[in-house]
């Protein structure tokens, strides 16, 4: 049965499109993975390629309702299946059949779906949803009907039930929830609603290429809504495939969130300076500092795949050249790597648990661990004390997490200023929590510190 639509949605399955039963299937292989503790876009990866779009567009509404889809399960199935597969399935079926139903409310009412929620029609899911079911499981055919047509005669009802599990109505998991009520308890709730929506397609302009006069010119003539913002920032409030917009393989712009915008702009670098970007790709940010400036750039990673991600960003950009040197080491051993002669200049984006980047890493919440909050923080002190004794006097260190925990951000940079006498903290913004303002889009979660390194006092005589 070809797929049908209700709301802003995308149009169904034709001559040049995959079936949905198809989509529903390799969505639930991704939620599979992410279930067995691997990250979705690996997952992803593994999918064919005409399948990955739909594929992404489910999976990740899936994760944003994981919490949800997992207690109407436990209610309406007493038993789970045994194949992991098909209890993956009957998850991506609720989540998708709970937007269908809200969906058909909300044409009936004249509004329309959230942005990035896939809505098909009732009867469609259900359909499509049990004929995804690979040969080897067709014993569950009654079961997955079976449940999907019991939640829709008992929906409001099931909304009713799981309306005081926390898990179910914020889809992130109670250590998750706890964590955020307890550091932001006047903003958690809003911080936790951020979380569960797309990212806004955010652009900064590459000066050296081009202006944001011409930037904004080239998308006006190519019908494209686009907002010039602070700085060197574009908005776009309807998002598209990146690769398809003017400028791309010109090297006009870099897709950059308007938070981690803030970095390239808050140390300070004149031509000349000695560089380094710690913990660089996917170089985003190395991007950014090179526009600014001649740079004598030395960029690190640990992973040799996503560093040649960054000189691949750095190609298009026209950013490459003799004074930029692409590193894998680990910045925590700079024993290992430096060469002795001191930076002028140090960005340490540092690992962190990505708690503020969830919306656009919605599996984040379901891999992550209470404990890996204070082993990231474990790992970030050892990071940054490491390269604190590759700064000049008088050089500037930025440390940067995309985190929305404390213990990643204000405590580790008070922690590092106590440990370090000779750290001057200077004026940043601090945390950045991912919350509506009134200036534009709303930016990721981040936190800034920037330190400069006193210069040592006169030798006694």
């Amino acid at each position: 049965m070809p797929a049908k639509r209700v709301g802003r949605v995308a149009h169904p399955p034709g001559p040049n499109r995959v079936a949905l039963s198809a989509s529903i299937l390799a969505a639930a292989q991704c939620v599979q993975g992410v279930l067995a503790g691997r990250s979705l876009s690996d997952c992803l990866a593994t999918i064919e390629v005409a399948l990955r779009p739909s594929a992404q567009a489910i999976s990740f509404h899936v994760m944003r309702r994981l919490g949800f889809a997992r207690a109407v399960q436990a209610r309406l199935v007493a038993r789970p299946p045994g194949d992991k597969l098909v209890n993956s399935l009957l998850l991506v079926a609720l989540a998708l059949l709970d937007a269908a139903i809200k969906g058909e409310r909300e044409q009936a009412d004249g509004s329309a779906p959230a942005r990035g929620t896939p809505v098909y029609a009732v009867h469609t899911v259900v359909d499509q949803a049990v004929n995804a079911l690979p040969r080897t499981s067709q014993r569950y055919r009654g079961l997955l009907n079976g449940t999907l047509r019991n939640f829709i005669r008992q929906h409001d009802a099931l909304q009713a039930y799981v309306a005081n599990n926390d898990e179910a109505v914020w889809n992130y998991p109670h250590w998750w929830i706890s964590a955020v009520r307890n550091a932001w308890p006047r903003q958690w709730q809003d911080i936790l609603h951020a979380g569960n929506v797309p990212g806004p397609l955010v652009l900064r302009v590459n000066q050296r290429r081009t202006t944001m006069h011409d930037v904004i010119n080239a998308f006006d003539q190519a019908g494209i809504d686009a907002r010039a913002l602070n700085g060197h920032a574009v908005w776009l409030p309807e998002p598209r495939p990146v690769q398809a917009l003017p400028g791309f393989q010109q090297g006009w712009w870099s897709v950059q969130d308007l938070s981690a915008q803030r970095a390239g702009a808050l140390l300070p670098l004149e031509s000349g300076m000695r560089v380094l970007d710690a913990c660089a790709a996917p170089g985003g940010k190395t991007a950014h500092l090179l526009e600014q400036a001649n740079l004598r750039l030395l960029a690190l990673d640990a992973d040799a795949s996503r560093l040649q991600r960054v000189q691949e960003n750095l190609d298009r950009l026209g950013l490459s050249g003799s004074t930029v040197e692409l590193l894998c080491a680990d910045a925590a051993k700079p024993e290992q790597w430096w060469d002795g002669e001191p930076f002028d200049a140090i960005l340490a984006d540092v690992p962190c648990t990505a708690s503020g980047v969830v919306r656009r890493n919605p599996d984040i919440r379901w891999l992550r661990r209470k404990s890996d909050v204070l082993q990231t923080a474990a790992l970030q002190r050892r990071i940054v004390d490491a390269l604190w004794g590759t700064l000049r006097p008088g050089g500037h260190f930025l440390y940067v997490t995309c985190s929305i925990f404390p213990q990643e951000g204000e405590q580790q940079a008070a922690a590092f200023a106590k440990r370090h006498g000779d750290a001057v903290r200077l004026p940043a913004p601090g945390q950045v929590l991912p919350l509506p303002h009134a200036d534009g889009p709303v930016g990721d979660g981040f936190f800034y510190a920037l330190f400069a390194k006193a210069n040592p006092g006169p030798e006694p005589s």
